[in-house]
């Protein structure tokens, strides 16, 4: 009895101040320390206008931002292959870099500092929140997370619609027969004959399937360069795949499935739109034009660029125009209706309270994550190690310029916002 009384005074109280802690980190109550700047230059009714500005100002500069690429790919027809749409598809892989580059920054420099700034605020507790590195913390199980997220949705996808595609060949096999008993063309011999011929015909495209093994095999061996007919290969084994329902793994490896890059622009409009919905939310309910007047050009050079690599991802995945266009749409709506909703809500709404600096902290790390993971993985690794990328050393180097470029000028735009 006495040690559990003893351990009931030990814990309790240790117990209740961190419970205290967590209490003080989520109130809604007014913090003094972080309230000084905006009311230096308080003026809401011209804050008010220049909010009506922005809203104008970053829809437009999103909505040619997403709109470049896929008006782009649309006029090229999707392709990018063969002779003629060589210079087209290698303007879309430069395309593809620069926007890399704008995505990897916006998760290094832009949510990341954020974040950081966030859970660095003297209105929320030190306790825990400045004893442990919650921004990188949270932002590594984002993309952790984002990892998993991608496996599942690609193979999710990948069995939807191969179960859709086989059902639909079948179906219509079945109904070419029908077709064609009906017409009389198949008569009892011939269909006899057909039907004793299936075991000849299926090792014969066996047979043909081990020779064309062999002969690339055969070809790897003799120490042809990748470099070699590697678009001519890649080409052949994506239609022979496709014809004969199976495939040899280098194309796969050497281009990512459509369902891939379908689940990747899903999961990157996610990471995009959630922080879109912060910077949005915080210009609008600020009511200090000194604020807000930098932010009106930083904030529309910054959707254009976010746009321009989220359209980029959009056209690749080859989504049909219905949801290819509610996709940009719903991007290019994001700031602006999070700068409305601020606005609305700005007479109540406090950003300096604990409790919006640590939603907001973790939305930014979560979106740093999200970013980081798939500029590196999904658009920088999936590109500039591919086949393509490293036969052709000019395209290599004006990749990696405009990677550069991306990541500087979307860098640049921290100095504003």
């Amino acid at each position: 009895m006495a040690f559990f009384e003893e351990t009931e005074s030990y814990y309790v109280p240790y117990l209740r101040a961190h419970l205290h802690q967590f209490a003080a980190s989520v109130s809604a109550a007014s913090c003094e320390e972080g309230a000084g700047d905006d009311e230096e230059c308080r003026d809401e009714a011209a804050a008010l206008r220049l909010k009506m500005v922005a809203v104008a100002a970053i829809l437009i500069a999103g909505a040619v931002g997403v709109a470049i690429p896929l008006v782009g790919r649309r006029r090229r027809g999707g392709g990018g292959g063969g002779e003629g749409g060589s210079s087209g598809g290698g303007m879309f892989v430069l395309a593809k870099a620069f926007a890399a580059g704008v995505i990897l920054a916006t998760g290094f420099v832009h949510m990341m500092h954020d974040a950081e700034e966030k859970f660095a605020d003297p209105c929320l507790p030190a306790m825990p929140w400045r004893r442990f590195p919650f921004p990188g913390f949270i932002a590594m199980l984002a993309a952790l997370g984002t990892l998993v997220m991608e496996f599942v949705g690609t193979r999710f996808y990948e069995r939807r619609h191969g179960e859709e595609a086989a059902a639909a060949a079948a179906t219509a096999a079945r109904d070419d027969t029908t077709a064609l008993l009906e017409d009389g063309s198949l008569s009892g011999m011939a269909a006899a004959a057909m039907s004793g011929d299936d075991e000849k015909q299926d090792a014969m495209h066996i047979v043909g399937m081990r020779a064309h093994a062999a002969a690339h095999q055969h070809s790897h061996a003799h120490g042809h360069d990748a470099c070699d007919g590697g678009a001519v290969y890649d080409a052949h084994a994506h239609a022979h795949a496709q014809g004969h329902g199976h495939d040899h793994g280098h194309g796969s490896e050497e281009r990512p499935s459509q369902a891939h890059h379908v689940v990747v622009s899903q999961i990157l409009e996610m990471g995009i739109v959630s922080h879109s919905v912060i910077i949005g939310l915080s210009l609008g309910v600020s009511q200090s034009p000194c604020t807000i007047k930098p932010l009106v050009a930083a904030l529309s050079f910054h959707q254009f660029f976010e746009g321009f690599a989220l359209g980029g991802c959009i056209s690749e995945a080859q989504f049909k125009n219905f949801s290819a266009l509610l996709m940009a749409f719903f991007f290019a709506i994001t700031t602006p209706a999070g700068i409305t909703v601020g606005a609305g809500i700005a007479s109540f709404y406090n950003a300096n309270s604990p409790r919006a600096l640590l939603v907001e902290g973790i939305l930014d790390s979560m979106s740093s994550g999200i970013l980081v993971y798939m500029a590196l993985v999904d658009l920088i690794a999936a590109d500039f190690l591919s086949r393509r990328m490293s036969c052709n050393p000019r395209l290599q180097v004006c990749s990696y310029v405009a990677l550069f470029v991306g990541a500087i000028a979307m860098s640049s735009l921290a100095i504003w916002a």
